[in-house]
């Protein structure tokens, strides 16, 4: 019996601002409308878990300026956007975006009722997120903190995905076996096999049907994701 559903925040229940990404990419004469910015992401997300932290690229951090700095040109390129001056000034500006938050300030449309779901049908709800000490402000914000039990921001526990030692401190946190949780996340390599590593399931968001055929169950948004666990009860 599922007794507890942990989810990632950013791409999970928290999305970049992708309109302020298409404001900035016009200020450098690039035309990206915000729903054209989020299929670049999608298509950027997969291939940086591939090349990034798949565990033959050496499992980097998700925090680190490298693989942020990864993440933009990969977006970009996914833009058809090829000009190293403007990857530059779009990494530069991202460094200095709403510090410390950063760019993931806008509540996913499906994280409110996904999260009043769950509650709804007796589940703990938490968040298990590599962040920089921010992320449980940002849901405050967001007005997501009230529907979850706890948050574990890898930056106050000194821990971070995929290591599976976060993953089971949720676990403590919840009260529960690892059997009787199920993590939602948006990467492969850092959210399912982190999961796994502690003993979870894990159900991948794939919004776009990008990530091909992969050894776990996957969901285009975080209410559908909610909704397969429900129904695997």
């Amino acid at each position: 019996m599922i007794r507890a559903v942990f989810f990632d925040a950013g791409n999970t229940l928290v999305r970049m601002n992708y309109a302020a990404i298409a404001v900035e990419l016009a200020a450098h004469g690039v035309r990206a409308t915000p729903d054209e910015v989020q299929r670049a992401e999608w298509r950027a997300r997969v291939r940086l878990d591939d090349e990034v932290f798949a565990p033959a690229s050496g499992a980097a951090s998700t925090e680190s300026g490298s693989s942020a700095g990864r993440y933009v040109r990969l977006i970009l390129e996914a833009l058809g956007v090829t000009d190293d001056a403007v990857a530059e000034a779009m990494a530069e500006w991202r460094h200095a975006y709403n510090a410390p938050a950063g760019l993931f300030t806008v509540a996913d449309p499906s994280a409110e009722p996904a999260l009043e779901l769950a509650r709804a049908r007796g589940l703990t709800a938490g968040v298990i997120s590599n962040s920089n000490g921010t992320i449980r402000a940002t849901l405050r914000t967001l007005g997501l903190l009230p529907s979850l039990d706890f948050v574990l921001d890898s930056a106050e526990v000194g821990v971070e995905k995929p290591d599976p030692r976060i993953f089971r401190l949720a676990l403590e946190r919840a009260r529960v076996a690892p059997r009787e949780a199920v993590y939602v996340g948006d990467l492969y390599s850092v959210d399912v096999r982190g999961a796994r590593a502690a003993g979870l399931d894990a159900v991948l968001l794939d919004p776009a049907g990008l990530w091909g055929a992969r050894d776990c169950r996957s969901a285009p948004d975080v209410l559908a994701a909610v909704r397969l666990i429900l129904d695997s009860r």
